[in-house]
């Protein structure tokens, strides 16, 4: 392989591992606070994408306006989603807490299906964003230069909510005992709400990007993309923000890399993520960054 086409399939890698790991950290802060894996995470990535695509086509806004209404309304249905079918089985056994996201997860899917229709639409094209860069003798779309910095300082935000913040406080304490963190007078329902909200706004983020980069939407998008970001979170030890980041970016840069020097394994592409899930659980099943508390930063 030519230096040139190494460095150009890098670029693509970077970009996708950083899509994978600002889904990941959404994954990895819910379970962090509830132990509950959100099996709708993936479809409110999704629905970031429909959000902003009727903000920009239907209702004209400009791009820059329409992205922070998505970014918005994913974050408030995140919140809304664990209200309705999250809380109410807090008490409950942690199979009956699974069933019900699972079930929020088909629901959303199959509503999308009868509200945005199965055909699938083509997200606007964004100059910005779509303008070809040329870094010596490697070409790059401006989106693949955007995601990882975007990722990079989301995550850099994140460190300091979590580590800097009352809110951060009462995360780590509700993460570590939330009986105990009642009784400090923490108010955890606000807590996991906004742990809700956020990982749903780095859904709705992350589903923005993802369109601008696979210009097509359509309601079953994120099933995928959520199955691999979670393998990414897994990966990099659940519970553990840098960890779903340094998952995301190995996911992204093995599926990209090996496809790239072995193109007669393209259609087993979505398969990498599974036989390196198994390899990581078997030799460190904590992940690779392991775990000693809920959320680890």
């Amino acid at each position: 392989m030519e230096l040139s086409t190494f460095f150009q399939q890098l670029t693509n890698a970077l970009s996708l591992g950083s899509l994978y790991a600002l889904i990941a950290i959404g994954y990895t802060m819910v379970y962090g606070i509830l132990r509950l894996i959100n099996f709708a995470h993936g479809d409110v990535f999704m629905l970031g994408a429909y959000f902003a695509f009727y903000a920009a086509t239907s209702l004209a806004m400009p791009w820059w306006v329409a992205f922070i209404v998505a970014i918005g309304l994913t974050a408030m249905f995140g919140m809304g989603l664990e209200r309705v079918a999250y809380r109410p089985l807090r008490d409950s056994p942690k199979i009956s807490v699974m069933i019900s996201a699972i079930g929020a997860s088909f629901l959303i899917e199959n509503v999308g299906i009868v509200v945005f229709g199965g055909r699938p639409k083509s997200f606007p094209s964004i100059p910005l964003f779509d303008t070809v860069v040329h870094l010596g003798p490697v070409s790059v779309l401006s989106v693949s230069l955007f995601i990882p910095v975007i990722t990079a300082a989301i995550l850099v935000a994140l460190l300091w909510i979590v580590n800097g913040t009352k809110t951060g406080l009462a995360m780590r304490a509700v993460s570590t005992d939330l009986d105990a963190a009642r009784l400090m007078a923490i108010d955890v329902n606000r807590t996991i709400s906004m742990t809700f909200g956020i990982g749903s706004l780095l859904a709705g983020l992350g589903g923005i990007m993802w369109t601008m980069k696979y210009p097509q939407l359509n309601p079953l998008m994120g099933v995928m993309p959520g199955l691999k970001c979670f393998i990414a979170a897994v990966i990099g030890g659940i519970g553990n923000i840098p960890g779903a980041v340094l998952g995301g970016f190995l996911l992204g840069v093995l599926e990209i890399m090996i496809v790239a020097f072995l193109p007669e394994l393209t259609g087993y592409r979505d398969a990498f993520a599974f036989v390196l899930l198994i390899v990581v659980l078997l030799v460190k099943p904590s992940g690779l960054l392991g775990k000693h508390q809920a959320v680890k930063v």
